[in-house]
């Protein structure tokens, strides 16, 4: 049975934070007592992961390192890959390719910020280990993240920002591909903002009737925006994450 790594995307410019990150890398904010970063690696560790690959831009991936180092601190074995320039999620996820090599990967983006462990997700995906796997959040405002709509325990569609959304299920920043997950960025034009979307390939594996889902339990936050940063902030002093 093919092993599952970890991929955490922590690349972008954070321009929706304003001065916060005009030297800085906003994976490197603190959230709670520990900078964003920590959370899902540790939200990986704790879930039994052991290889865990960082994507980050040119700018910061030294301070990437310094921090985290072999990861030998956090209990995993640390590789890091730059993504030159903001291609999209997907793009960022197909510089995994070779860390992955034939195995399974759950991928988090750097600023989630939620309660749960991912051990669930993990589990509820490893009896279908063909398929991909999303987290969704009920949210009160679906409009600003891609919307899956559900049917029984099927997820029949995903809009990218809707302005009527069909539901109010988010798909949240925890993902996790088979291996062929790099065949199918392969063949992904650029949307509209020019990037690779990572809901383009979500909708490949619904098409192809291997698209699975767990709802997260708890809070769930993106931590991207001076709000959100100081509502993830709020949140985790109020109730600590369970890693």
């Amino acid at each position: 049975m093919s092993q599952i790594r970890g991929v955490v995307l922590a690349g972008g410019k954070g321009t929706r934070l304003g001065e916060l990150t005009k030297v800085t890398n906003k994976h490197l904010l603190p959230v709670g007592p520990i900078p964003m970063v920590y959370h899902p690696l540790h939200k990986m560790v704790g879930a039994g992961l052991k290889d865990i690959l960082l994507v980050s831009g040119t700018e910061h991936m030294g301070d990437f390192v310094e921090l985290l180092g072999s990861g030998k601190d956090h209990k995993c074995s640390l590789t890091y890959r730059v993504q030159d320039e903001a291609g999209g999620i997907a793009q960022a996820l197909g510089l995994a390719e070779t860390f992955c090599a034939g195995n399974r990967c759950l991928v988090i983006l750097g600023d989630n910020i939620f309660e749960a462990p991912v051990t669930g997700l993990v589990s509820q995906a490893g009896k279908k280990p063909d398929w991909a796997w999303i987290g969704l959040k009920q949210v009160h405002d679906p409009g600003r993240y891609g919307v899956a709509e559900l049917k029984g325990d099927r997820v029949i569609g995903i809009e990218e920002k809707p302005k009527n959304p069909k539901s109010d299920y988010a798909v949240i920043g925890i993902y996790i591909y088979p291996s062929d997950v790099f065949e199918v960025i392969r063949t992904l034009k650029p949307s509209g903002r020019g990037e690779l979307e990572i809901t383009d390939v979500n909708n490949h594996y619904l098409k192809a009737g291997r698209l699975g889902y767990s709802i997260i339990d708890g809070y769930w936050t993106d931590a991207g925006t001076l709000d959100s940063l100081q509502f993830a902030n709020q949140l985790v002093r109020e109730k600590p994450p369970i890693f």
